[in-house]
């Protein structure tokens, strides 16, 4: 059976997923780079822009590389919200906007953008973003059926994940705690009371100062 997987979601020490301020600009507000510091210097980083294997091999590997690397293995189609494509929920201010990734976003799936203001859909490589003004049920039903029988990946920002989260629909979810506090910012716990009832947890302290959790649903 397909499942839904969240995978590589920072947050701060206070909880923040990203800062406040979001624009073109600063995809994470404030925050800068500083909750996705340990992620950039991976060597799976370093593929999605190519400079990989075709580059000698570069980015770090150890501990935050093997977990960077899970996120794109048995996955069909992602499913993200409209802030990870770009920033403010309100008419699209430029349809010319592809993204921040290029000619080659690094998905090469079908992804669901949820969004409440419509825009044709767009294919840019060899990624497809469908936008859709639809529930986190009705979104997940049809990535699961573009993912042909893969796992479908959630991919944030923190709003999105917690709707899917509040609607008990995630499986595996592998969130990342920087060590840094941000104060401001849109935050991913809340209403979320006793959600680790419904998992299990496995904890990894990295020597880049992250520890990342693992939550499994319990069966």
């Amino acid at each position: 059976m397909a499942r839904l997987r969240a995978h590589n979601i920072a947050v701060s020490l206070d909880g923040f997923g990203t800062g406040e301020g979001q624009s073109l600009e600063a995809p994470f507000g404030h925050a800068g780079q500083r909750l996705m510091g340990w992620f950039f210097p991976t060597a799976t980083f370093q593929g999605m822009i190519g400079n990989g294997s075709a580059a000698g091999g570069a980015g770090t590997g150890g501990v935050d590389d093997a977990f960077a690397s899970a996120w794109s293995r048995g996955i069909g189609a992602e499913i993200m919200g409209r802030n990870k494509f770009a920033p403010l929920d309100r008419p699209w201010p430029d349809l010319d906007w592809q993204g921040w990734w290029g000619d080659e976003p690094p998905f090469r799936t079908p992804v669901i953008v949820l969004t409440h203001t419509p825009r044709p859909d767009l294919v840019v490589g060899g990624t497809t973003f469908l936008f859709r003004d639809a529930s986190p049920q009705e979104a997940l039903a049809e990535a699961t059926e573009l993912a042909g029988g893969l796992d479908v990946r959630l991919g944030g920002g923190p709003t999105t994940v917690r709707e899917f989260l509040a609607a008990d629909l995630v499986d595996h979810l592998h969130v990342v705690v920087s060590p840094i506090v941000l104060g401001r910012g849109v935050r991913l716990w809340d209403g979320l009371e006793g959600l680790e009832e419904r998992f299990d947890l496995e904890t990894t302290a990295s020597p880049s100062g992250v520890v990342h959790h693992v939550f499994t649903r319990r069966t």
